[in-house]
């Protein structure tokens, strides 16, 4: 029996996250030659997830766009380029994947401001993260980021329109390695 193969994408941060998203098949993977960064734009106030290739390995979530209908995923992306992989990067890219694409911010956005992260966004990853690699998946995902800066703590009235419902644990795992940074929270 044949396998329907489909274009991919490769999330890395709130695309993770399967309750913000309907993209199937999808499976956790592994990306060499990459690397997580948190970059300011001229588009918001707030830090966005990028990527950029570098030494080392990333972890995500690669994700089905069956019928090749990038449109909405365009939309929801719209600060960000979207480029094609090679699927060598992966160690096994899976027999669904016909390509796969990443989104990396478009640097005719960026600035040298220094903006904060939101905290309703970071936690969207976070939980993302644990439900797909589990604890120590969330390590990896704090030890392989760069660019951290302040966090805006908007837990009360989140920004973030993907903003997803936390258990006490979760919000507990996050606050743990954002402590371990030391660093500095915003709270309005």
């Amino acid at each position: 029996m044949a396998t329907s193969r489909h274009p991919a994408f490769f999330g890395y941060g709130s695309l993770v996250n399967r309750a913000t998203h309907d993209h199937a098949p999808a499976r956790p993977a592994t990306l060499a030659g990459w690397r997580r960064v948190w970059r300011q734009t001229r588009l918001r106030p707030f830090a966005f997830l990028s990527a950029e290739a570098a030494p080392g390995r990333i972890d995500g979530l690669l994700a089905a766009v069956p019928g090749n209908d990038w449109a909405a995923l365009d939309r929801r992306e719209a600060a960000y380029l979207r480029r094609p992989l090679a699927t060598g990067d992966f160690a096994a890219p899976p027999g669904w994947s016909a390509r796969v694409e990443i989104y990396t911010i478009d640097p005719a956005h960026q600035t040298a401001d220094h903006h904060p992260i939101l905290l309703s966004y970071l936690d969207v990853v976070v939980q993302g993260f644990l439900r797909e690699f589990g604890e120590d998946g969330v390590g990896r995902f704090f030890a392989t980021t760069a660019g951290w800066t302040a966090i805006h703590d908007d837990r009360a009235a989140p920004l973030y329109p993907r903003h997803q419902p936390l258990t006490k644990a979760e919000r507990a795992l996050t606050e743990a390695h954002l402590s371990a940074l030391g660093l500095p929270v915003i709270r309005p």
